[in-house]
């Protein structure tokens, strides 16, 4: 159930640790990385890579990313070879920290479809396409006012080719039915090493509202970054130099 509350910070998450076993699933824009005018104009620290390892070791593995990104995409800013779990594409690509898949690989989107929405991105400035290997989507960060266009733009592609669309902070994609984060959560809770622990979520943005709701299933909680009106979260945090204050990151 949504609430618009003004919710609470989580409880030290050393006390949650202590209680019993946790697992960690973490958004990574907005959540982890400040969000940017564009996807490939974040900043990442050099040393993000080495604290989630080290995050992850001391929850014995039981840490992952789950992201909107791609998994080649998170590669390029957290090298191919990091130690962590990890979910791109809204939860349809899956891998272990071993970088072994799980699941089954999913299939590309239509190529049409990649090449109409990159017309229509190329057809208004301020507009930014990003393709995905299972996705597309359509950024108006840049130009705000053409949100309601994009969605329906989008919505209307996505019909056609029996896709699914995934909205979030001036963004708009085209995706597989199958891409959502909760069903990466639900994914990794069934692996021996997250089995039976205690399961919270962060992240920002609208789609994370299926990863709460994931971990509520397995008796955990959601933590929403950021101040959001309807959130199905149990606690909130401001910012994502707040996350890594809270995770000692």
């Amino acid at each position: 159930m949504l609430g618009t509350a003004t919710l609470e910070m989580p409880p030290p998450f050393a006390l949650l640790r202590n209680a019993g076993p946790v697992s960690l699933f973490v958004d990574f824009d907005g959540t982890l990385i400040d969000i940017a005018p564009t996807p490939d104009a974040i900043t990442v620290s050099p040393d993000l890579s080495g604290n989630l390892e080290r995050l992850s070791r001391m929850l014995d593995g039981r840490l992952a990313l789950v992201s909107g990104r791609s998994l080649d995409n998170l590669a390029r800013y957290l090298g191919p070879d990091i130690a962590l779990a990890r979910a791109g594409t809204h939860g349809l690509e899956r891998v272990g920290a071993d970088g072994l898949q799980l699941g089954d690989r999913p299939a590309p989107i239509a190529d049409a479809v990649r090449v109409e929405m990159e017309q229509f991105a190329a057809s208004v400035a301020g507009l930014h396409y990003e393709s995905k290997p299972y996705g597309a989507a359509l950024h108006y960060r840049g130009a705000p006012d053409h949100g309601a266009a994009c969605d329906a733009f989008v919505g209307a592609l996505a019909a056609r080719h029996g896709l699914k669309v995934k909205t979030g902070k001036c963004v708009v994609e085209a995706v597989p039915q199958k891409a959502d984060k909760g069903a990466a959560v639900r994914a990794f809770m069934q692996e021996p090493v997250f089995r039976g622990s205690l399961p919270i979520f962060l992240g920002d943005d609208v789609t994370d509202e299926d990863g709460y709701r994931a971990a509520m299933e397995f008796g955990g909680f959601g933590i929403v970054v950021g101040r959001r009106r309807d959130t199905c979260a149990a606690y909130s945090l401001e910012t994502p130099a707040e996350v890594h204050a809270w995770l000692n990151l």
